[in-house]
């Protein structure tokens, strides 16, 4: 039923799309990408084994509208359950663009789908906000965000809603829930630098910056403290491959604060290939 409502959703804003775009195009992005780890707020979700992100994103004609679809898979057995697809409708927008503090905003719902769990009990759904300030900082290219997120079970008798902590094999009962808020702080920087090939003159470097606090959420029903959980520092670029083809490698480090989420510190590589269209 719920895939149903999800499908009918999605066919809305598509229609929607349709109406205000009129003679705009589709446009998206096809994305496939290798993770050394799987880190996802903090939480080592796949035990430092490797994953691969295969996902699909769609601009519904240059409304603001968008739907996206992710896709999370270890690239080891005995994580069958912790596999997950992420679809996701977004609206993205700006206001006072001639202000120094013009803001940048994207609102989402998220439905965290868990396949290899024929009961839905480890099914999540998420309500977000973006925020971004392009202009507020005096350096040009230092943009700070804010995201606040809303998570909670998909289904109110879910073993996650019930403090049933699914990250442990096997499962066992805990005192935490899914339930919660979560508030992340961002500081991008986009470093331009001389190409490293003869075809490309400039090459942007992405540094990354974001800090996390849990308001107690455990995903998997996990006991989660209400505290700062980790920070985490990252660099990436991407080179352009012609035919609407990007190569984008990312090196990463989780600084992590809060044992109840992560009691070890994490570094990863990814390793993305997209297409545009």
């Amino acid at each position: 039923m719920k895939k149903v409502v999800l499908l009918t959703a999605v066919l809305l804003l598509t229609a929607t799309g349709l109406a205000q775009g009129q003679e705009r195009e589709l446009h998206g992005t096809v994305d496939l990408t290798y993770l050394s780890k799987y880190i996802w707020r903090g939480f080592d979700v796949y035990g430092d084994k490797s994953a691969i992100q295969p996902s699909v994103n769609l601009d519904l004609f240059g409304t603001g509208l968008g739907f996206s679809i992710m896709g999370h898979r270890a690239n080891s057995s005995g994580f069958e359950n912790s596999e997950r697809w992420d679809w996701t409708l977004y609206y993205r927008n700006s206001l006072l663009d001639d202000k120094s503090y013009a803001t940048q905003y994207m609102i989402g719902w998220v439905y965290y789908n868990y396949p290899d769990s024929s009961t839905k009990v480890a099914d999540l759904q998420e309500i977000h906000t973006v925020l971004s300030w392009p202009k507020l900082l005096p350096v040009e290219g230092l943009v700070p965000t804010y995201c606040i997120v809303k998570l909670w079970p998909s289904n109110s008798g879910s073993l996650v809603a019930g403090r049933l902590d699914l990250s442990k094999t096997p499962p066992r009962l805990s005192t935490g829930t899914a339930s919660g808020w979560a508030h992340i702080f961002m500081l991008d920087y986009g470093l331009t630098v001389p190409g490293f090939v003869p075809e490309t003159p400039e090459q942007v470097i992405n540094l990354h910056t974001e800090v996390v606090y849990n308001d107690g959420v455990g995903p998997a029903g996990q006991m989660v403290d209400h505290d700062w959980s980790n920070a985490v520092f990252g660099i990436s670029t991407s080179f352009d491959l012609g035919n609407n083809l990007s190569f984008t490698p990312g090196l990463y480090y989780q600084s992590s604060w809060d044992d109840s989420v992560n009691d070890e510190d994490e570094f990863w590589v990814s390793l993305g290939m997209a297409y545009k269209f």
